[in-house]
Parts: C-alpha cells; sequence; structure tokens
C-alpha cells in the first residue's frame, strides 16, 4: 500500500513538472515568435520608410500648392521654405526612434515661422503647413517611430474655456461631421451641406460656431473650407481617445 500510494505521488509530482514544462516551452514559442515578427516588422521599415518618406514630400507638395494663397507676392519665397521644413522633417520618418523633444523642436520652429508672417491671410498657409507636418507626425506614430511620452492630466485646467472652445463646437453631429470631413481635404459650402444634410441658415449656424472657436477657417470670402491646426490637433486628439477606450 505504501508502495502504491509513492507511486502515486511521484505521478503527480511528474504530471506537475510536465505541465510546468509545457507552460515555460510555451512561453518560449510566444517569445520567439514575437521576436520573429519584430525583426520582420524592422525589415519591413527599413526598407520601406523611404518610399513613405518620399511619397510624404511628394503629396506636400500638391496639397501645398493647392491650398496656399493664391494672390499674395510672397508665395513663391514662402512655399520654398514650407516645403523645405516639410522635406527635413519627412526625413525624420527614416529613422528608428524620433523623440517628442524633436517633434516639439519642429512645432516651436512653425510658430516662429508664423511670427514673421506679415498679413492675415498667411493663416490658410500656415494652417496648411501644420496640417501636412501633423500628417507626418501620426504617420510617425504609426509605425512605431514616434510615441509621445505619457503625461499627467492638469487638473487645472479651466473648464469654462476647454467646455466652451473644445468640447462644446464638435460636442454635435453635424458639426463633427463637418471637421472629420476637412482632416482630409477643403470642403466647399455645397459639399458640407450635402454631408450634413444641412440647408441655407442652419448649416451656417454650425459653420459660425466652428470658425468662432477656430477649428476651422474659410480660405476667403465665398472661398472653401478648411481645418485649422487647432481642429486638426483635437480631432487627432479625439481619434487617439477613441482608439484607446476601444481596445
Amino acid at each position: 500500500m505504501g508502495a502504491a500510494s509513492g507511486t502515486m505521488t511521484e505521478i503527480r509530482e511528474l504530471k506537475t513538472e510536465i505541465t510546468g514544462l509545457r507552460t515555460d516551452l510555451k512561453r518560449f514559442i510566444e517569445k520567439a515568435n514575437q521576436q520573429h515578427v519584430n525583426a520582420v516588422l524592422a525589415d519591413i521599415k527599413k526598407e520601406y520608410t523611404g518610399v513613405i518618406a518620399d511619397h510624404q514630400v511628394g503629396t506636400a507638395k500638391t496639397d501645398l500648392s493647392a491650398h496656399m494663397t493664391e494672390d499674395c507676392a510672397m508665395r513663391t519665397t514662402c512655399y520654398g521654405v514650407f516645403m523645405a521644413f516639410l522635406e527635413e522633417s519627412a526625413q525624420h520618418i527614416t529613422e528608428g526612434n524620433v523623440s517628442d523633444e524633436l517633434i516639439q523642436s519642429y512645432r516651436e520652429r512653425m510658430k516662429t515661422l508664423r511670427k514673421k508672417g506679415p498679413y492675415d491671410s498667411c493663416d490658410t498657409c500656415f494652417t496648411e503647413v501644420g496640417r501636412l507636418f501633423e500628417k507626418q507626425v501620426t504617420l510617425m506614430q504609426t509605425l512605431g517611430i514616434y510615441q509621445k511620452n505619457p503625461s499627467t492630466v492638469d487638473m487645472e485646467i479651466p473648464d469654462k474655456i476647454v467646455v466652451n472652445d473644445l468640447l462644446e463646437p464638435v460636442a454635435n453631429i453635424q458639426r463633427f461631421q463637418i471637421v472629420k470631413s476637412l482632416m482630409t481635404g477643403t470642403r466647399t459650402f455645397s459639399e458640407i451641406s450635402q454631408l450634413t444634410g444641412l440647408r441655407g441658415g442652419n448649416l451656417l449656424f454650425h459653420i459660425r460656431k466652428l470658425t468662432e472657436s477656430g477649428m476651422i477657417l474659410q480660405r476667403h470670402e465665398r472661398g472653401d473650407y478648411i481645418i485649422t491646426d487647432k481642429g486638426h490637433k483635437t480631432m487627432a486628439a479625439i481619434g487617439e481617445l477613441y482608439r484607446e477606450l476601444s481596445v
């Protein structure tokens, strides 16, 4: 009886050891597979990021040329400065790691350039450059090249300003649709009307809400509507929050 009991104990211990070995083996395989996946992704990034960067520059040339103010004596000069800025920033797409400090330095450079702009119409051009740069930043995040440093929420944020200037303007489905549609390009009044189903004064009311909050602007009287840097950052933040909460 004692021998049988000892054998059963040995069998249980053996089963426990086998189970542990299986768990360790599973973890090893999973880790090895993940390392393989990471290696493949690294190779893909190394091989294609140059192509992606070139594509970004090509797209920027087309979009910038189409959306800059037409009747401006500084247009050609500013176009050259803006493209040099975007070409330089696009080259970071080929790097393995982009720091938060680097991204912020580009944003500060853009602010400095804007201060030198002599005309009110400069807002149109700088808004477009800002939008194109933020597209590059979003791409860097998608490729895993750039990850924003985590930050704590400032609980001293001004409630009224945040609600009135950030949340309330896009807390309406039609206004949200308008700003979201402008993320991909300019829109005419008629196109926005077709998108939202709003007409005349009803549509003007919502457009005025967005323009007064600085989310969008009209390129010139009776011209197309475009998203501002503030509007783009607001939608990007909402998109990031949605992805985080949907996981």
